[in-house]
């Protein structure tokens, strides 16, 4: 295992620099790793993006998966600037907006993935093996380094399908003054507070607590 994720180290030098920045914060590569990838490159190109500093860019991510730190690293949208927005439904779809040109993509993701590379029928054998649950932690990782090669081979549009959507401005991040929790007094956003039946305002697990 260990001269096997060796390997793979030193075969990250293949990538482009911005592809290893992301697999650096990441902690590895993955195929949910390079969907955020891909679709951080075609969203910059579409809207010709810039790293966000503050909320230039907006990306509203369907899923809480992988993809989502390539979009942190390339887009320069977090969630605690406000600018990645995670509604997680589970979905492989993202969408971009750019406030500058006030335009904005939506990506899903085609189903019905093929692996296309040179070792389709090793690839396949690992795939049985993983959908069956009998992969080896090293056989995981091979299979997820396959399939990571062939979409970052494959054309853009034959593993995301893309729609420019109508313009409507995502709010900004919400700004709010903070207040202790009358319940156990630790500070908490104002917005946030439940007040209760005798009017004191509570932190939401607080109020939980209390049934509210």
């Amino acid at each position: 295992m260990h001269d096997f994720n060796d390997s793979l180290s030193s075969s990250h030098e293949q990538f482009s620099e911005d592809l290893r920045r992301c697999i650096a914060f990441h902690g590895h590569i993955c195929p949910g790793l390079t969907y955020g990838y891909l679709v951080s490159k075609k969203a910059t190109e579409l809207l010709g993006l810039r790293h966000s500093k503050d909320e230039e860019v907006v990306v509203v991510s369907e899923n809480d998966t992988c993809a989502v730190d390539a979009l942190q690293v390339l887009l320069g949208t977090t969630a605690g600037k406000g600018n990645l927005i995670i509604n997680n439904y589970g979905k492989n779809v993202f969408t971009a907006f750019s406030r500058e040109t006030r335009r904005a993509f939506r990506f899903s993701r085609k189903s019905g993935y093929m692996y296309e590379g040179e070792h389709k029928e090793e690839f396949e054998g690992l795939e049985a093996a993983f959908v069956e649950g009998r992969a080896t932690q090293k056989q995981r990782i091979r299979q997820k380094w396959l399939k990571t090669l062939d979409l970052l081979a494959k054309p853009f549009d034959t593993v995301f399908d893309t729609k420019e959507i109508k313009w409507s401005e995502p709010p900004y991040a919400p700004l709010a003054s903070s207040e202790a929790c009358a319940q156990c007094g630790e500070m908490t956003m104002a917005t946030k507070m439940v007040e209760g039946k005798d009017g004191r305002r509570l932190c939401i697990p607080c109020a939980q607590l209390l049934g509210l």
